[in-house]
């Protein structure tokens, strides 16, 4: 695996008073970099990013992809980046292109309504133990930048073998696009593959991941209500809460080797609620 980093630093020392009580000095604190990147395909621009300054190319094949402009990689003639802009020529450059998309740090998307049924169904016959997630979890979420900075998202791609790459972002939406992104770029199969996440696990999370196939996402905080029906709906596992030995699989149990078949059916369930989302979610 190549440095994840580039060779740039995502932050940057910067002078700060700390303050202890009533006493306070003049101190340097490391701060998590942030940069707009403007992304332009066929000559029209699709798009500003508020992101980190690290794997810009992951994250713009992984974010034309998730959003279907393109449908995979061998639809990109070129992207070139210098600076805050990336300028991306597909080979079909009469597609049409959402306009002028802002994605802010945090956010994947700025959709308040999805149509669950035009979203694609997970194919994969892929099957991992508790013990795998645990052990993923504990090993992805030890990031050493979050423990210095207190200000960044990781996203882990991995497989039945282990650890395939690390992301650390501003954003887990943006993490997310940069691991599926660094697949399609390898050329990894990622119905094969499972995501671990440091944040929420949202419908736009479960939504990047469905268009990918991947087939589990695994965090160790909450989920949402919409996350999971549209899990159910078109079969993707989703585990939150997962520390320690603990977690919970809210949708598609019968991936989890150790979960017995009428457990899994437990949560099998498809709800009907609706596909409605408060935009809230989406800023955070």
């Amino acid at each position: 695996m190549r440095n994840l980093h580039g060779g740039c630093n995502i932050f940057k020392e910067i002078p700060c008073i700390k303050g202890e009580g009533e006493s306070f000095s003049q101190e340097m604190h490391p701060v998590i970099e942030e940069m707009p990147l403007a992304v332009n395909v066929n000559g029209r621009h699709a798009l500003t990013a508020m992101t980190s300054p690290v794997m810009l190319r992951e994250f713009v094949t992984g974010f034309l992809y998730t959003e279907r402009i393109i449908k995979g990689i061998e639809e990109i003639e070129s992207i070139r980046i210098e600076g805050n802009t990336a300028d991306v020529l597909t080979r079909n450059p009469f597609k049409i292109l959402m306009s002028h998309k802002t994605v802010l740090s945090g956010c994947g998307g700025s959709m308040s309504f999805l149509d669950i049924g035009k979203l694609p169904q997970i194919n994969s016959k892929l099957s991992i133990s508790a013990q795998d997630i645990g052990d993923a979890v504990r090993e992805a979420l030890d990031s050493k930048l979050h423990v210095k900075t207190g200000g960044i998202h990781v996203v882990a791609l991995y497989g039945p073998g282990g650890k395939i790459q690390v992301i650390e972002d501003i954003g887990r939406h943006n993490a997310l696009d940069r691991a599926i992104g660094y697949a399609l770029e390898q050329g990894i199969d990622l119905s094969g593959t499972y995501v671990i996440c440091s944040g929420r696990i949202s419908s736009e999370m479960v939504r990047k991941c469905l268009v990918a196939n991947i087939p589990i996402i695994v965090s160790r905080g909450a989920t949402t209500t919409l996350a999971v029906d549209i899990a159910k709906a078109r079969g993707l596992t989703v585990v939150g809460f997962v520390r320690g030995k603990k977690m919970n699989v809210y949708s598609g149990g019968e991936r989890i080797s150790d979960i017995p078949a009428n457990d899994a059916a437990y949560v099998a369930e498809v709800t009907d609620e609706g596909t409605e989302e408060n935009t809230e979610d989406q800023k955070m």
